[in-house]
């Protein structure tokens, strides 16, 4: 059995223009300091990473490397949850989406794409030379905005969508493929990866990349009502990654699951601060553990009412405290020994 690695923390939501924030050594004595182990570093933050130069640059990687050891950290993963989102857009979101991409992309959803693509091929280097073996990302989305079936999707519309998404994605897996690196999509609403069936849908208009994996986060699961348990039974051989969010859902007789465009404090389901939410988090350190998860607990904080600094410092101790260090032998090894054959037919009667 193996012992999941932690705690770590996502830099995603605490980079800032403000220092400790807006540097990488910044950041790595802030996060020290509150006890984290690891940092996933969102590569769209240039204050944080340089992506083109670390795919390029044993020697910036080592250097980045080096740095972060300085603080007693290690590099769990890279993030492209930005960039990903672009390799599949619908012209219906390209006005909002422009704001992820540079100015020079902007209003060319084809030129935005082909940068997209570019990015996350440098990722697949990064992370290759950085020694990392997962990566996190989003998978885009073609037909999001068909999720509920009214006007009725017309028929192949869904086959078509998974077609081309996986079409537009599979240079990118075969790229991750060869930096021997893990891609691993976020599973989550806005995504046409958003559950267990359409992660099916892409692994399959993939030919089951062996490189098609899963970022777990029981946050996005809850609000949307699925399992996230039995999630983690039927995918664990896919799950390769594990953002630590909590949430809670709490409808009402005026809005549930799709939050009548209100904001994030008042929706039915809304994000919390580890431990102030629904998520049955012993739980699920237990099953990933049952199933030799080795890989990195990331909190990703996104609470809609506690403070962030104060969130990832009760985060740590939370996951730190939820990490299970697995046993070594069965309660009842005592009662074990060679088997005995001559022993065991006569117990049975023979």
């Amino acid at each position: 059995m193996k012992n999941i690695k932690g705690p770590a923390i996502f830099l995603a939501q605490f980079a800032g223009s403000e220092a400790p924030f807006n540097t990488l050594e910044g950041m790595c004595k802030w996060a020290a300091g509150l006890g984290y182990k690891g940092i996933q570093i969102p590569t769209w933050e240039s204050g944080l990473i340089d992506l083109k130069k670390a795919a390029k640059s044993k020697t910036y990687c080592s250097e980045l490397k080096g740095l972060v050891k300085s603080y007693g950290l290690t590099i769990t993963e890279l993030s492209t949850h930005l960039q990903g989102q672009l390799v599949a857009v619908n012209p219906a979101y390209d006005v909002m989406f422009d704001g992820f991409a540079p100015k020079e992309v902007h209003g060319k959803p084809k030129a935005r794409t082909k940068w997209a693509i570019q990015q996350l091929k440098y990722a697949a280097k990064a992370s290759q030379n950085l020694g990392i073996k997962a990566h996190a990302t989003f998978s885009g989305a073609l037909i999001w905005h068909t999720m509920y079936p009214w006007p009725q999707r017309p028929q192949g519309l869904v086959e078509t969508a998974f077609k081309e998404l996986a079409k537009r994605w599979k240079p990118i897996l075969n790229a991750f493929d060869d930096a021997g690196v893990d891609l691993c999509y976020e599973i989550h609403p806005g995504e046409d990866l958003h559950d267990g069936i359409t992660f099916e849908r892409f692994l399959e208009a993939t030919g089951n990349h062996k490189r098609c994996h899963i970022l777990y986060d029981p946050s996005h699961y809850v609000l949307q009502c699925l399992d996230y348990v039995s999630f983690i039974d039927i995918y664990h051989e896919r799950i390769k990654m594990f953002h630590v969010k909590d949430a809670e859902f709490n409808p009402t007789g005026r809005s549930g699951v799709y939050g009548g465009y209100q904001g994030w404090v008042d929706r039915p389901g809304r994000f919390r601060s580890l431990g102030d939410g629904q998520v049955d988090f012993k739980t699920i350190f237990s099953k990933l553990a049952q199933y030799d998860f080795d890989g990195w607990a990331v909190l990703e904080w996104e609470c809609c009412l506690k403070d962030s600094e104060q969130g990832a410092k009760e985060g740590a101790d939370f996951i730190r405290d939820h990490i299970i260090k697995v046993t070594k032998r069965a309660f009842d090894d005592f009662a074990g020994g060679k088997p005995d054959e001559k022993l065991n037919k006569k117990i049975i009667g023979l």
